[in-house]
C-alpha cells in the first residue's frame, strides 16, 4: 500500500465514529485485495502473497472484533471464515480469481455497513485530533489541505 493511501486511511480513522470505523476497515481490506490483483497481473508473486497476507490480517481483525452477544455475529464469523479460506486458496493456487470471489462476498456486507454508518450519530472515537480542511485554497493539479487546531504539545506533559 502506498504511503499516500496509508495517510488517507489514517486521516479518516482520526475523525471517525464506531460505524465509520468498520467501513474504513473494509476499505483497507478492499485496497489490499486490489493490490493483490494488480500484483498478480504484473506477475509479482511476492507482492501478491504479501497483499493477500495483509488482507488476511484484516479479516482476522474483523473476526476478533465480533461481539457474540449479538445473534448476527455468528453469521458474520462464518462469512469471514469463508473469505479467509478464499484468501488462503488464492495463495495456494496462485490465482487472483479467489480474491475476486472474496470481494464479491464482502461487497454485500460492505454496503450494509455503509448504510448502517449513515445512521450512526455517535461521537468520534478519538478526541483532541486536528481537523483537516480541504479546498480552502487550490494549487495547480492538487487540492491543499490545512490542519486546524494544531498545538505545540499534543502528547503527555510530564
Amino acid at each position: 500500500m502506498t504511503q499516500e493511501k496509508k495517510q488517507e486511511f489514517t486521516r479518516r480513522l482520526s475523525c471517525c465514529n464506531r460505524g465509520e470505523m468498520v467501513v474504513i476497515i473494509y476499505d483497507i481490506l478492499f485496497a489490499y485485495l486490489d493490490e493483490g490483483i494488480q500484483a498478480k497481473e504484473a506477475g509479482d508473486y511476492p507482492a501478491f502473497k504479501n497483499a493477500v497476507a495483509h488482507a488476511q490480517q484484516v479479516v482476522c481483525r474483523l473476526m476478533d472484533d465480533l461481539d457474540f452477544n449479538y445473534k448476527i455475529a455468528g453469521s458474520l464469523f462464518a462469512e469471514y471464515q469463508f473469505v479467509n479460506k478464499l484468501l488462503s486458496m488464492a495463495i495456494c493456487k496462485n490465482t487472483p480469481q479467489n480474491l475476486e470471489d472474496a470481494k464479491r462476498v464482502l461487497k454485500n456486507l460492505y454496503d450494509a455497513f455503509v448504510e448502517a454508518s449513515h445512521q450512526d450519530t455517535s461521537e468520534p472515537l478519538m478526541e483532541h485530533t486536528q481537523q483537516v480542511v480541504a479546498g480552502m485554497t487550490y494549487q495547480k493539479g492538487c487540492l491543499t489541505e490545512t490542519l486546524q487546531g494544531s498545538e505545540n504539545s499534543r502528547g503527555f506533559l510530564a
